[in-house]
């Protein structure tokens, strides 16, 4: 049955490949109680030489980073008891815009103010182009006056919480265990190509897409996780049948804590990328260069469709916004019509 249903929901992702909106998609499906399947079409890379896209590939997670990694790093060192969810960030980055530490607004902000992109941090900044030195880039963020605006979805939020995660645990995220198939670049196996970047001059195989985690040494809050299709739906399974996280883990991420955000993912709303059809009980989370992950606790399914829709360039309609919500429905139509 899930072998039907996964041709089904590989339909739009494969007339996108056939009609050359994006280069290559890979589909996983994977239930609570084990089942998977898989489906791959399209190439890892067009150039600078052709390379077919298989199921072993390592894609680039992008922003999904948040999510596998990021996110179930902070919840388990809260419930070890190391971090207090509802407590400022300073009683792990004490040194946070320590120059006005009596006024500066950004020595308020709690974890899971971060966690749920409940602050006023902008959405996004070219740190890079500020230097490519790691450790001062970190301070840079670290002192940075943050010019301020309403609630937005906002990368430095989680380059906060990683630097927080490096500060109590005295060690790289690099250094996280996080299961086969899933781990910081370069990966140990062949990788997707993603942009012709102009500002590195190459094509990005292997190597970090996200400019500001590429300067800040490749391993961030933000993104900077490689996975293969197996090691996403891996981590989704532990969720789904409770293996991977604790109750309080899997509590925190389900329950509603800002809008539509849990801490970390987003759950179902209208229009949201893993379409309509799926349950009130599913959360995802997108990344940049195509791929994303969501998982229906109702149904016990998870998908993730990873896609290289920024290679060789972002400045391209891929249709990735209409093929995530596509892929979401032909999988539960076809999902809930075999049961």
């Amino acid at each position: 049955m899930i072998e039907a249903v996964a041709d089904a929901a590989f339909a739009p992702a494969a007339a996108s490949v056939e009609a050359g909106r994006i280069p290559g998609a890979v589909l996983g499906i994977v239930t609570a109680d084990g089942r998977q399947a898989v489906r791959c079409a399209g190439m890892a890379a067009l150039e600078p030489e052709p390379e077919v896209l298989t199921p072993g590939h390592w894609f680039d997670l992008a922003s999904v980073s948040k999510v596998i990694a990021t996110t179930t790093m902070v919840l388990t060192l809260a419930e070890q008891g190391r971090i207090d969810l509802d407590r400022p960030l300073t009683d792990a980055i004490p040194d946070l815009r320590q120059y006005d530490i009596a006024a500066a607004p950004e020595r308020a902000l709690t974890f899971r103010d971060c966690l749920a992109h409940r602050t006023f941090l902008p959405a996004v900044e070219p740190i890079y182009t500020y230097g490519d030195d790691p450790e001062r880039l970190r301070a840079f963020v670290l002192q940075r006056q943050w010019k301020h605006g309403p609630p937005v979805y906002s990368d430095i939020n989680f380059l906060y919480l990683g630097i927080a995660v490096e500060r109590v645990t005295g060690r790289p995220l690099s250094d996280w265990p996080l299961g086969a198939g899933l781990g910081y670049g370069p990966p140990p196996g062949p990788a997707v190509a993603t942009e012709r970047c102009m500002w590195r001059g190459r094509v990005m195989k292997g190597e970090v897409h996200d400019e500001n985690c590429f300067a800040m040494g490749g391993a961030t809050g933000h993104a900077g996780l490689f996975g293969t299709v197996a090691g996403v739906l891996g981590f989704a399974r532990g969720l789904l049948d409770g293996s991977g996280a604790s109750p309080a883990t899997l509590a925190a991420i389900r329950e509603r804590c800002e809008g539509d955000r849990t801490c970390g993912w987003e759950r179902r709303f209208a229009g949201w990328p893993g379409g309509a059809a799926c349950s009130d009980e599913t959360i995802g989370h997108t990344g940049f260069t195509g791929t994303g992950l969501w998982i229906d606790f109702a149904r016990g399914l998870a998908w993730t469709l990873l896609t290289n829709r920024v290679h060789p360039t972002r400045h391209a309609d891929s249709g990735i916004f209409a093929l995530r919500p596509a892929t979401g429905d032909a999988l539960i139509g076809a999902w809930d019509a075999a049961q």
